[in-house]
């Protein structure tokens, strides 16, 4: 199945038995009406505060439990959703390939593109998916997640490439979220809203457009890519978008910039200073 698949092409695989769909927020929204069969995830579940950083990898001890009760085994294929843009999705994402699960799917445009075509919803708290046993967790940091020493170390490698994906106010310091402001030296930035087509119900854009603006700011498949945001929640979507367009070197920092902004060792960069 693709990294990025469609409403209709998830209609089409409805009855798959290695299929397990998770709807990643809030119990109340997947309550009012989820997709049938779908499980949920809190994202809450997903992350956990190492002051000051507020967007941790949980320990696999912990994720174990949960993508067990969600149904998850090694074998199964994923596919995520949300209803808030697909960053808290594609957190469950990421999440699967730190533990080397690279099974997995985002719909593309969440619950949002899933209602806009018309299709059916089901009520209630609870789903017909027996949960799984613990899931077998096991952490391998060098998949998809890197640190923020190992940025620092690579600052001014050129193989590297940092994007960042809050927003422009953020990234040029003029909105303060952490004790400093700016961004990370040498980062790129392009904010996680820019890979979505605004008339398509949150969908992404065509992936040739997102290449194409990508590889405009020094973004090519041939460079180690590391990607943040301030709790690596926003950045998670382009960690998936990055792997959807053919990326294999791609990680993400989910210290993010909750860490390295209030980090009086990191160096930062604002627009006066390059």
């Amino acid at each position: 199945m693709p990294l990025v698949i469609a409403p209709e092409h998830l209609a089409a695989q409805a009855n798959s038995s290695h299929l397990q769909v998770v709807f990643v927020g809030d119990g109340a929204v997947f309550a009012q009406g989820h997709i049938e069969g779908a499980t949920c995830i809190r994202y809450s579940d997903l992350v956990t505060a190492r002051p000051p950083a507020g967007g941790v990898l949980p320990p696999a001890s912990d994720l174990a439990g949960v993508l067990g009760d969600a149904g998850i085994t090694p074998a199964t294929h994923v596919v995520a959703y949300d209803a808030s843009g697909g960053g808290a999705a594609s957190r469950l994402l990421w999440t699967l390939d730190c533990l080397g699960h690279r099974h997995w799917s985002l719909l593309d445009g969440g619950l949002g593109a899933w209602q806009a075509d018309g299709r059916p919803l089901v009520e209630g708290a609870s789903s017909t998916t027996e949960p799984a046993p613990a899931y077998p967790a096991v952490t391998d940091d060098a998949v998809a997640r890197v640190g923020a020493d190992y940025i620092q170390a690579h600052l001014d490698d050129p193989d590297v490439v940092i994007v960042d994906a809050r927003s422009p106010g953020e990234y040029r310091g003029e909105v303060m979220r952490a004790r400093r402001n700016g961004h990370i030296p040498g980062a790129v930035n392009l904010e996680w809203t820019d890979n979505f087509d605004p008339d398509r119900n949150g969908r992404l854009r065509a992936a040739s457009a997102l290449a194409e603006e990508y590889a405009e700011l020094g973004v090519t498949p041939d460079h180690e890519v590391i990607t943040h945001c301030q709790t690596h929640h926003r950045s998670a979507l382009t960690y998936v978008v990055l792997r959807y367009l053919g990326f294999e070197r791609v990680r993400g920092y989910d210290g993010s910039w909750s860490e390295w902004g209030n980090d009086p060792a990191r160096p930062v960069s604002t627009p006066t200073d390059g």
